[in-house]
């Protein structure tokens, strides 16, 4: 079962459970993402929603994947409270792309893929965190940038795995590879991150180490870079990565954690305006974001 956040131009931002890559709008019985994660049952809240909610007018789910506009209805962000954080080196591309951003901070990385505890930063607040076909940004003062693919869990305020989205984890690889402490910096602003189209909950995934990601990079009429990578290369385990979200921290409106990435274009490799980045984890769906330079 999948949910998903939309706007809609005569009734404002409203809650759609998918069916049948039909959209029903549940917002009577749920009013928004906040309310589904507290829940304890969502799947039940869910078909509840289904059994009352009014079946005519349905959209479907491509005429909302569309560019954002005041004037159509189109997908949000699938959060509305949620903060979005992140996991690094937990895919062994990962560690070798860390390593190639800086020689002094290679045996930092190599130790942290190695070691028990794992890294994990805030990636983005809700309002640095953009939807489906919003632009992601490349900052400024960047010379190196890369999207990042990455399956995201969806956590409830009581540190339960949800369900998944699709997430880009836009990094500054310039400016992280000068130090490590630049990693703030390089991870989190505004437009640096992007999930989405919709959350598949869990249990409408049988096996997610089955789960296959794939990032298609075009630029104009051409696809500058493909790869893909399946989840059970991940070195650590949901519960792990939750594990260590959760301590000393508390989520009143539950969060969307990353997972990390496997998938990384080679080193002379850079994101440019007006390319298009597309993340498309089978049994979830695919976020395209079109790719914008920041103001500085």
């Amino acid at each position: 079962m999948q949910v998903c956040r939309y706007s809609d131009p005569n009734q404002g931002v409203r809650i759609g459970a998918v069916r049948d890559q039909r959209v029903v709008d549940v917002t009577r019985t749920v009013a928004n993402i906040t309310d589904l994660l507290s829940h304890p049952q969502p799947e039940s809240l869910l078909t509840e929603a289904l059994a009352v909610a009014d079946s005519e007018g349905l959209w479907s789910l491509a005429e909302l994947d569309v560019t954002p506009s005041a004037e159509r209805a189109h997908l949000l962000k699938p959060m509305d409270k949620q903060e979005v954080w992140a996991a690094g080196v937990t895919y062994r591309r990962s560690q070798e792309a860390r390593m190639e951003e800086s020689e002094a901070a290679a045996s930092c990385y190599d130790r942290v893929y190695d070691a028990d505890r794992p890294e994990l930063f805030l990636k983005a607040t809700p309002h640095r965190a953009v939807g489906p076909n919003a632009p992601i940004i490349i900052r400024k003062d960047s010379t190196w940038n890369v999207p990042e693919p990455e399956l995201t869990l969806v956590i409830s305020p009581r540190k339960k795995l949800v369900g998944f989205t699709v997430g880009n984890d836009v990094s500054s690889r310039s400016i992280e590879g000068e130090n490590p402490l630049y990693l703030p910096q390089a991870k989190t602003y505004v437009g640096g991150a992007a999930v989405g189209p919709v959350i598949t909950l869990a249990g409408g995934i049988d096996d997610p180490s089955r789960l296959e990601i794939e990032l298609r990079i075009g630029r104009g009429r051409e696809n500058v870079f493909r790869g893909s990578v399946r989840v059970d290369q991940l070195k650590r385990s949901f519960d792990e990565l939750i594990d260590y979200l959760g301590r000393e921290q508390s989520f009143p409106y539950g969060v969307l954690l990353m997972t990390g990435t496997g998938v990384v274009p080679a080193s002379d490799f850079t994101l440019q305006p007006e390319d298009l980045v597309e993340i498309e984890i089978d049994q979830i769906g695919t976020l395209s974001n079109p790719v914008a330079m920041g103001r500085g």
